[in-house]
């Protein structure tokens, strides 16, 4: 696969809805991950990212203006000893709980579907990064309806073994703006990660379309010792 610009992907795309980054820094030393959320209506733009332990959760920016809490309020990420879940909804803690009495990622996945969303049917899409004794692994899933359809789940996997330093893969809710939305199609796209966590997450949300991007979270973490770092950044 060819690799692509992510800064240029995202400018060409005013709505790319939810999206995850994991990869690797071209130094070698650092798993690298990123989640955005956007919105369209009030209720999705009305949120921020705030931290939750060792991960971080949405909230509503003014909760007076909260109309529908389901869909839009969860935890992003949550960290379960050397791993780091990633997702765009309450899977997360599927995932979570499921991995913490031994079953798989893969597993924990199969007992949930897309949203609920009708027309739209969004995806659900998680990302999964396995750090620890100086090894590394990663795995992004997407769960969609059937071109539309709700009565039938289409389920993928892609598992990235001994990720390449400098690259990682980017998957998306939506090939873009449209009614009902279009659900991402395709493999992840290959993509280039940068060493500088700042400027990184600087790159992909100055990318974001300005009326549609609402909140983004960049984490790097030393695939030696597991430590992190990590940054919010709330258009609120």
């Amino acid at each position: 696969m060819q690799k692509i610009s992510l800064e240029e992907y995202l400018r060409s795309n005013s709505y790319p809805g939810r999206g995850i980054v994991i990869g690797k820094s071209p130094d070698g030393k650092h798993a690298v991950t990123a989640y955005f959320i956007m919105g369209r209506s009030e209720n999705s733009r009305n949120r921020v990212f705030v931290e939750d332990g060792e991960g971080i959760r949405t909230q509503a920016f003014d909760p007076s203006k909260l109309s529908d809490p389901s869909l839009i309020i969860y935890a992003p990420v949550r960290v379960l000893g050397n791993k780091t879940i990633v997702t765009n909804g309450d899977q997360t803690d599927t995932v979570y709980e499921m991995m913490d009495r031994q079953q798989t990622f893969e597993q924990a996945l199969r007992t949930r579907e897309f949203e609920p969303d009708a027309p739209n049917y969004t995806p659900r899409i998680s990302g999964i990064l396995h750090v620890g004794d100086g090894s590394y692994n990663y795995a992004l899933s997407i769960l969609k309806s059937s071109d539309g359809n709700p009565d039938a789940c289409s389920r993928y996997l892609f598992a990235y073994s001994n990720p390449v330093n400098g690259e990682g893969h980017f998957i998306h809710t939506y090939m873009g703006d449209g009614n009902p939305l279009p659900s991402f199609e395709g493999e992840p796209k290959r993509i280039s990660i940068e060493d500088d966590m700042d400027a990184f997450a600087e790159k992909i949300w100055n990318s974001l379309d300005e009326d549609n991007k609402v909140s983004l979270f960049v984490r790097y973490i030393d695939i030696e010792t597991g430590s992190y770092t990590s940054r919010i950044v709330n258009k609120n």
